[in-house]
C-alpha cells in the first residue's frame, strides 16, 4: 500500500477491489465505487468526488480537509466518526440521506441542491452555513448552532427555535412553518 498519492485522477474504479493509500492530496475521483468500503484512517486533502457511490462507507478516523462532493450517493454515512481536525466539505447535487453529523463543527459548509433527508445535525455547529435548494425532510436539529445559517431556499425542515441557536438565520416566508411544527398548528 502506498503512503501518499498526489494530483492523480481516478475514473470508473471499484475501490472494493483496491487497497487504499494513507493519504490523497489534490486528487479527483470520478464515477468511483466506495460503497460499503472501509476508509478508516485515510486522509483526503483538497480532493473532489464526482458521481461516486460512498453509501455506507466506514469513516472511522477518516479526514476530509477541503473536499468537494458533486452528484454523489452518500447514504448512511457517519461523518461524526471522522477526524474533526480541519474537517471541511461541500456538497452539490448529492444524496446524503440517513447520515450523521452529530456534534461536528461545520461552520461555513455549503449544502447545495442536495437531499439531506433524516440527517442528524444534533449538537453540530453549522454557523454561517448554507442550505441552498436542499431537502431537509426529517433532518434532526437539536441543540444545533444555526447562527446566521441560510435556509432561504431549503425545503421541508423542522427546527425548534427553543432548542437551537438561530440568531441571524435566514428563512423564506413560504417555509417558515417549519419553525412552528412542534406546536401542531395549522397555517393556511
Amino acid at each position: 500500500m502506498e503512503n501518499q498519492i498526489e494530483e492523480q485522477d481516478f475514473n470508473n474504479i471499484n475501490f472494493l477491489d483496491h487497497s487504499f493509500a494513507n493519504s490523497y492530496e489534490s486528487c479527483q475521483f470520478k464515477n468511483c465505487n466506495f460503497s460499503a468500503g472501509n476508509l478508516k484512517c485515510v486522509l483526503f486533502i483538497d480532493c473532489e468526488f464526482n458521481e461516486c457511490d460512498l453509501g455506507n462507507v466506514n469513516f472511522d478516523h477518516t479526514s476530509f480537509q477541503n473536499c468537494n462532493f458533486k452528484s454523489c450517493k452518500m447514504i448512511g454515512l457517519h461523518f461524526n466518526n471522522c477526524e474533526p481536525f480541519a474537517f471541511s466539505i461541500s456538497l452539490n447535487d448529492c444524496i446524503l440521506n440517513h447520515s450523521s453529523f452529530y456534534g461536528m463543527k461545520l461552520p461555513k459548509t455549503i449544502f447545495q441542491n442536495s437531499k439531506l433527508q433524516e440527517v442528524d445535525f444534533s449538537g453540530a455547529d453549522l454557523s454561517n452555513s448554507k442550505f441552498i435548494n436542499s431537502d431537509l425532510s426529517g433532518a434532526v436539529f437539536q441543540n444545533t448552532n444555526l447562527i446566521k445559517v441560510d435556509f432561504l431556499s431549503a425545503q421541508n425542515y423542522s427546527i425548534d427555535p427553543e432548542n437551537n441557536k438561530i440568531k441571524g438565520a435566514k428563512f423564506s416566508l413560504d417555509q417558515v412553518s417549519g419553525l412552528l411544527n412542534k406546536y401542531q398548528i395549522t397555517i393556511e
